[in-house]
């Protein structure tokens, strides 16, 4: 009798879980963005006769069911822990953490990608860069520093920088991974510190036969830092801070956004306050920004074709230049963007990390 007792208090309870999960899925507002994991998520599918026919309405469901699960972050938080800290797993869903700092595996080396991505740049060598002087540079990469000490999976950034370069023999190469290690990264965030990059931005200029002002002080923004790699991890880790460095040179800069036609700050501090922090170098992910310098001692103009990292060393590089225009093909149509500037006698600079180069369907 007890142990029939005892059966149907566990098939109630198990019924009562059940249910509740199911009314709260049901009841509960659905977000449509992930501010933790900086997402779309999944919508409801819509129901066709084909979709169920080919089982694409059940793949999509499954996808959805998962990003509207109720209380999903405090699931995924209890999963974090449960893997790093009992399973001792080196990472949870390829984040790993390492002496306090946090990174995303980025495993295996994909020649393919690479390959395309140098097709992609030997596309706009070919048909707008014959009378320019054209620069190549690679921004390593968090794991470059960190993966090999941490005990995960890692490719050799040698390779990837050698393939680049035999695919772009056109271009001068600017080796900077010298003027970099851990330290120079945000802990929480995939990007560099600007006021950690000023060696950085020297030997970019110099490379490319410029030399910068100098004279910077670091200025700090009171709020903390969670980067992108933060909620990520699902785990209580410590805040970066944000840092920017100015000088009487950077304070003239003229900043423009020619992705929304309008004047931008060369730091937003109200993007701070935002979803993505790192923003407030030059407004983040734009297609096409100027910097023009008022006290250029210089008629020197510099393109550079970019991802993100390159909104924090701009500032830097436009001490040594008259103009500098940010390039984000990855946003653009290549030969719209490539119509709307010149490239006559201009330094152009590819810079791009090595995780855009091995992960390249981005770039159009």
């Amino acid at each position: 009798m007890k142990k029939k007792t005892f059966n149907i208090i566990i098939c109630t309870l198990a019924c009562t879980l059940v249910l509740s999960g199911f009314l709260l899925c049901l009841f509960l507002p659905k977000e449509t963005y992930s501010d933790s994991e900086r997402r779309e998520l999944t919508p409801l599918p819509e129901i066709s006769v084909s979709s169920l026919i080919t089982g694409r309405f059940m793949d999509s469901f499954e996808n959805y069911a998962v990003d509207a699960f109720p209380f999903r972050d405090t699931f995924r938080s209890i999963k974090a822990y449960f893997s790093y800290y009992l399973l001792r797993q080196k990472d949870n869903n390829k984040i790993y953490v390492h002496d306090g700092y946090i990174a995303s595996m980025d495993y295996p080396y994909d020649k393919s990608s690479v390959n395309y991505a140098a097709s992609r740049f030997g596309y706009i060598y070919d048909r707008y860069l014959k009378e320019s002087n054209v620069y190549l540079s690679i921004i390593p990469d968090k794991n470059v520093f960190l993966a090999k000490d941490a005990g995960v999976l890692y490719f050799d950034s040698e390779d990837l920088v050698k393939d680049m370069k035999n695919s772009m023999p056109y271009a001068e190469y600017i080796d900077i991974f010298p003027t970099l290690s851990i330290e120079d990264y945000y802990k929480t965030d995939s990007h560099w510190r600007q006021e950690k990059i000023e060696d950085t931005a020297e030997v970019l200029a110099g490379g490319m036969g410029v030399k910068l002002k100098g004279n910077r002080t670091a200025v700090n923004f009171s709020l903390p830092f969670y980067g992108v790699y933060y909620d990520q991890a699902a785990l209580k880790l410590d805040a970066d801070t944000i840092s920017y460095l100015t000088s009487p040179t950077i304070e003239k800069l003229k900043a423009f956004d020619g992705q929304n036609n309008k004047s931008i700050p060369v730091y937003d501090a109200e993007r701070i306050k935002g979803k993505d922090p790192y923003e407030t170098f030059l407004s983040g992910p734009l297609s096409l920004v100027t910097v023009e310098n008022p006290d250029a001692e210089t008629e020197r103009e510099l393109i550079i074709f970019r991802d993100s990292f390159s909104s924090a060393v701009a500032p830097l590089l436009a001490e040594g230049y008259k103009k500098v225009t940010l390039m984000d093909i990855r946003y653009m149509n290549v030969d719209y963007a490539c119509s709307m500037v010149d490239f006559k006698n201009k330094d152009v600079l590819f810079l791009y990390s090595t995780a855009i180069l091995n992960n390249s369907e981005t770039i159009k």
